[in-house]
């Protein structure tokens, strides 16, 4: 046919998250609402389309697409140009092309939508009660893809051929499971089972589902096969049932996430904010760390007090799959939704590897035959009506890439050794992985190889550079030079406080020089010693280190990290003052006798960690001698705060020069502590000066260093008060404050802020491959 004069014809590519996320069936629906002609396909760099049309038609096709797009899409970038028009009379939906270079275009799972969800529940629907309902706008995605572009055919659904009725909607335009890549129905899809620990199936389908409801209101702990991987569920109000878990597991005290049916009972046990709300509801359906009230709500049975023992706060999800949703339902409790591991292992994703490592943990397991191709925790966020923190990016969030604004070399960053994730960048997205977690064990190592594995496969590029931290002895440093030697790349070592601000600064686009906070537990120093107390200057790919806090020394080093008492014992000694009783009555027999020893010989590491004075403080307080998770004595001091904190004062931090850095000395204020212990002064009280201190340092060195952007990292700011109070005091001083959104503020985040930092070293060097991209 022969394209009429008025007709014009456009090719237009978009990038980003445009793959998996209904993007092509919107695009045909509102091509055949405007009636224009052409044709729209998953391409190796997103989405690519042709349209047919009148010119003003063509424009308001293109601006709907980008204002109106599906709600899980992200468009990063798109191009518009001309092409001859074809005469062509009808769109359509073209097979996906997988020639190409790539861009990142991976998109996170999503959460089950309404849709899906009411029709599980009708009974009239061909889908009543099955767990796998999916459409164009929901369900799994990256943790079933094995290849891109995001097809059927390269992901774990493609062994599941669809039956007729499924094809029919799968081809209908007018169906919303058009080009649904993950549809399927009880005839054709997934099945699920209920099987003991010896592999035997004890229940099938909805048998299944409701064997495993009774066994979890009986008591029991169940292995369930979600959407990343095995989590174990067991009743949030059945405090033996908790015990037991805990005992299994071996998780002593670190605080369990909650599963609740509904919105409406979350508000039951937990205080809701309008950004908190969003949270829980959105597509990526994280955990969301809630203040708990102080007693449920009337006729509301109390939480086992062992789901969180002494911890003011609740982390709480909702059922983000139909599996979950269903199971909820049939419970009609809160649940206790944790990893499907042994602490500090990754979680596992196939049901032999279960029956293998969780056979001590749970006494059955609900499982099915659609493979998870790779390990996806629960991610987590801070909620309150300020807004949203990321604390882990895993599910939902990853691997959804992240713009830096401006190209440059590609960049593999192998991260940190705790709290790890990997990132790449190839043009101006980076794309992190999912939370992989501590590289202690050889499982986590062997996660971590994965995930490396798997971004390298999904966007294979020339790595121009490699980035990790300045660590000699971190797993992931290990592997960064091996790496480096096989691929012939350069290696950047990324100092871990300089990674931390990095990242602020990248995920803000903010002009240097800026100040930057990092505060943490620990991070290898250019000196040798443990840093974590660190003020610094960013210009350009350096730093300049100009405060940190009173270093003190760590009798037993990593045992410290575990162990308060010892921290207190090392700054008390450190600061020439007497261990009081108390102190000395966190140690058995010669113990305390023997690391003083040991500190007066002077052969241990030294340390300027906030974190580990947190810790000091804390066991001073009689809070906690040991710790059985990080962070845990730094948390007990939180927890000991009232209301009233900002308005009990501050103790003293004397800030001196030493050579050119500022140096705080915390001396006066562990001698304030001991005299307010001395008079009987509540915690409460002595934890809220201390937090405040930390502020009014802050405070002092912003004032000192005269930059108007101070940027805020590591773990310290995951402490809620904390970070408010400095971000108060420092704002009402007129700084502008910057701390991560996107990215944990925790070591989480290093990767993100390795990659910014090996990008900037690439600038402004003329050595490495990529500089003049």
């Amino acid at each position: 046919m022969e394209a009429r004069a008025d007709v014009v014809r456009r090719s237009i590519r978009l990038a980003g998250v445009v793959q998996g996320v209904g993007f092509r069936p919107f695009v045909h629906r509102l091509a055949s609402e405007l009636g224009l002609a052409g044709w729209v396909l998953n391409g190796p760099q997103g989405v690519e389309i042709e349209a047919e049309g009148a010119a003003e038609r063509i424009d308001e096709f293109v601006r709907r697409m980008l204002d109106d797009g599906p709600a899980g899409a992200v468009v990063s970038s798109h191009e518009v140009s001309a092409v001859a028009p074809r005469g062509e009379s009808r769109f359509a939906i073209l097979e996906s092309c997988v020639i190409g270079v790539r861009k990142p275009a991976l998109a996170a799972d999503l959460a089950a939508c309404e849709a899906c969800i009411a029709e599980i529940n009708d009974p009239a629907s061909r889908r009543f009660r099955y767990p796998f309902t999916t459409c164009a706008a929901c369900g799994p995605r990256y943790s079933i893809v094995e290849d891109l572009p995001y097809d059927r055919r390269f992901m774990s659904m493609r062994q599941f051929a669809m039956c007729r009725e499924c094809a029919r909607e799968y081809n209908d335009p007018s169906d919303r499971r058009f080009h649904a890549e993950t549809i399927a129905c009880p005839m054709c899809g997934p099945k699920l089972s209920v099987i003991d620990a010896m592999n035997r199936e004890l229940a099938s389908g909805d048998s299944a589902l409701h064997a495993a409801a009774e066994a979890i209101r009986r008591g029991q702990i169940v292995a369930l096969m979600g959407i990343g991987g095995f989590q174990l569920i067991v009743d949030a109000l059945n405090e033996s049932a908790v015990g037991r878990l805990r005992e299994r597991k071996r998780r002593p005290d670190k605080p369990f996430a909650l599963m609740f049916s509904s919105l409406e009972l979350v508000r039951e046990y937990c205080a809701l904010s309008a950004n908190v709300e969003r949270a829980l509801t959105s597509e990526a359906a994280p955990i969301v760390l809630l203040d708990r009230l102080e007693r449920p709500a009337p006729n509301r049975p109390a939480l086992a007090g062992k789901v969180a023992p002494g911890n003011p706060r609740l982390g709480a999800m909702l059922p983000y799959s139909p599996l979950h949703s269903l199971l909820l339902a049939e419970i009609d409790r809160p649940v206790v939704c944790t990893s499907g591991n042994l602490s500090n292992e990754p979680i596992c994703i196939e049901t032999e590897e279960a029956i293998d490592r969780l056979t001590n943990i749970a006494d059955i397991f609900l499982t099915h035959d659609r493979a998870v191709v790779r390990p996806i925790d629960d991610s987590v966020v801070s909620g309150n009506a300020i807004g949203i923190r990321m604390i882990r990016r895993a599910r939902g969030y990853a691997p959804v890439a992240i713009d830096l604004g401006s190209g440059g070399p590609s960049v593999l960053a192998l991260g940190s050794h705790l709290k790890n994730t990997v990132a790449l960048a190839v043009g101006r997205e980076v794309v992190m992985s999912q939370h992989i977690g501590d590289l202690g064990s050889a499982p986590a190592r062997t996660a971590f190889r994965r995930t490396l594995d798997d971004l390298r496969s999904f966007l294979p590029c020339r790595i121009d550079l490699l980035a990790c931290d300045l660590h000699p002895d971190y797993a992931s440093t290990i592997v960064a030079e091996q790496l480096a030697a096989e691929l012939c790349a350069p290696l950047v070592r990324v100092q871990h406080h300089h990674a931390h601000i990095a990242a602020v600064a990248a995920e803000h686009g903010l002009e240097e020089p800026v100040l930057g906070f990092a505060w943490d537990g620990s991070g290898y120093g250019l000196d040798g010693t443990i840093w974590g107390g660190e003020a610094i200057v960013v210009r350009g790919a350096g730093f300049e280190r100009v405060a940190t806090m009173r270093s003190f020394r760590l009798p037993g080093g990593e045992s410290a990290v575990r162990e308060p008492r010892r921290s207190a014992l090392g700054a008390l000694h450190s600061a020439e003052l007497e261990p009081p009783a108390s102190v000395l009555g966190w140690f058995e027999g010669e113990m305390a006798e023997r690391l003083l020893g040991i500190l007066d010989r002077g052969h241990v590491p030294v340390t300027s960690s906030i974190g580990r004075l947190f810790d000091a403080v804390a066991a001073l307080c009689g809070l906690r001698g040991i710790a059985t998770f990080e962070g845990q004595a730094a948390m007990d001091l939180e927890y000991a705060l009232d209301a009233g904190a900002d308005r009990e004062g501050a103790y003293p931090v004397m800030v001196q020069r030493e050579d050119e850095l500022l140096v705080g000395d915390w001396k006066p204020l562990l001698e304030a502590v001991l005299a307010d212990l001395r008079t009987g002064v509540a915690i409460t009280r002595i934890s809220a000066r201390f937090h405040n201190a930390l502020a009014n340092f802050a405070l002092e060195i912003a004032r000192a260093a005269g930059l108007a952007r101070i940027a805020i990292g590591g773990g310290c700011f995951q402490n809620e008060y904390l970070l408010h109070r400095v971000t108060t005091l420092l704002e009402s001083a007129g700084f502008q404050l910057f701390a991560p959104a996107r990215i944990p503020i925790n070591d989480g985040g290093i990767s993100f802020g390795q990659v910014a930092a090996a990008r900037r070293a690439a600038r402004e060097s003329e050595d490495v491959p990529g500089r003049s991209r």
